[in-house]
């Protein structure tokens, strides 16, 4: 017997010897199979309560690390854009003075380009409550006034304001606050030796030790004045050319900061009661209302500045209507408060303010408006009043120094050198 055949015999006879079943039975296979079954089912089970139970855990957990990853981050940085949003919008115009006792910031009586008619303290007034000022805008704050730093900042520059009495007024405060920072007052002169008076055309004062200049010129409209056209009617002694600027635009160019202002001559008292009207074009306008001159001569500055004005060098600026406080325009007396007063009016609302901005934003150079007519009109204490050098006239109009012009300086200062993107070039 071939060995193959004694082995299958020897398993099958111990098979038969335990008294196994068949294997091969249907019996036996579908228990087989079943057993099978169960296992499989049960190791499924368990498997399915693992994955059922921590799946959603490990699902909140990679959800949770992605969320701070990108959603936390993103919101850091959304508060800080909306943060330096809000830094870059504020607007210094739109604030309220607060009681400061730290200014005044300067002595009229030690600064010698301070005219005698604004040195109210001088002239007699009592009060110092109107010097006790600041103004506080309400989203930021104007930088402290650092005559050192200044000084510094304009050193080798030309500063130039022209327009009316009141930018005569804002250029004395100016020299002011700068002299406080200057130890050899001597050093600061008039270039031409020239004394301040109102009538002037052109006063500079420099200061040599550090080689920069402060302009005023005199251009109360600043378009040209003319004589009056043939066969104009007899009550028209002169007129403004509306579409030229004033001849003496030429001796503004050159400069490293130009401030404008214009307004207060715009009045019918100033041109119609003296025999002065509108010239456009070569031709009389006696029907054109002041509003509509107003506008046209603003057109004119427009397309001047943007014509001959280089805005790498030049920083320019429009100083808007400064309020005055007449209790009653026909007796002309001052309605002088000892306090600034709540009420208000918007720089928008005033046609001059309003006119000025409309032409800003449609010139080509950039021009940056100081809106002071708000500001100024709550302080009906500050004015000049019969604290004059001519105690029988009372002006409502110009403002005691020191004052309110110091803060327009000081806002013009802000501007120019609180931060990199606004110093001079």
């Amino acid at each position: 017997m071939s060995e193959f055949s004694r082995s299958v015999s020897f398993s099958r006879s111990k098979s038969s010897n335990r008294r196994t079943p068949n294997s091969s039975s249907p019996k036996v296979q579908l228990q087989r199979q079943n057993s099978d079954s169960l296992h499989r089912h049960g190791w499924a089970s368990k498997n399915f309560y693992i994955i059922v139970t921590i799946g959603p855990l490990i699902t909140f957990i990679l959800a949770l690390s992605c969320g701070y990853l990108y959603v936390f981050p993103n919101l850091e940085l959304a508060f800080h854009r909306n943060d330096v949003s809000s830094r870059r919008q504020c607007d210094v115009f739109d604030g309220s003075w607060v009681p400061d006792y730290s200014y005044p910031l300067y002595n009229s009586s030690e600064c010698p380009f301070v005219e005698q008619g604004f040195n109210c303290l001088a002239n007699g007034r009592n009060d110092k409550d109107y010097l006790r000022w600041r103004w506080k805008p309400r989203s930021c704050d104007i930088p402290r006034f650092d005559p050192p730093a200044m000084l510094e900042r304009l050193r080798g520059k030309r500063v130039v304001l022209v327009g009316d009495s009141m930018s005569r007024t804002q250029w004395e405060s100016l020299i002011c606050l700068l002299m406080t920072g200057v130890e050899d007052k001597t050093s600061v002169y008039e270039m031409e030796g020239r004394n301040i008076t109102k009538t002037a055309r052109h006063l500079g004062v420099r200061f040599h030790s550090f080689n920069f200049s402060i302009e005023f010129y005199r251009s109360v409209f600043l378009v040209q004045p003319g004589m009056a056209t043939k066969h104009a009617p007899k009550r028209v002694k002169s007129t403004l050319v509306l579409d030229k600027l004033d001849d003496i635009s030429k001796e503004w160019v050159n400069s490293d900061v130009l401030i404008f202002n214009s307004g207060h001559w715009w009045v019918p008292g100033k041109l119609f009661a003296t025999g002065c009207y509108f010239q456009l074009a070569g031709s009389l306008k006696l029907g054109m209302s002041i509003d509509v001159a107003y506008k046209t001569a603003l057109s004119t500055w427009a397309s001047w500045v943007d014509a001959s004005i280089n805005s790498t060098r030049t920083r320019v600026f429009f100083r808007t209507f400064e309020p005055s406080h007449w209790s009653n325009e026909s007796s002309l007396h001052c309605n002088i408060t000892r306090f600034p007063t709540s009420e208000t009016e918007s720089s928008y609302g005033n046609p001059f303010s309003k006119s000025v901005m409309n032409t800003v934003m449609n010139m080509k150079t950039p021009v940056t408006v100081l809106r002071i007519t708000s500001m100024s009109a709550t302080r009906s204490d500050a004015h000049v009043g019969n604290w004059s050098d001519r105690k029988v006239v009372s002006d409502c109009s110009h403002w005691c120094l020191p004052g309110v012009p110091d803060i327009w300086n000081e806002v013009l200062l802000s501007y120019l050198f609180s931060n990199k993107d606004l110093e001079l070039r």
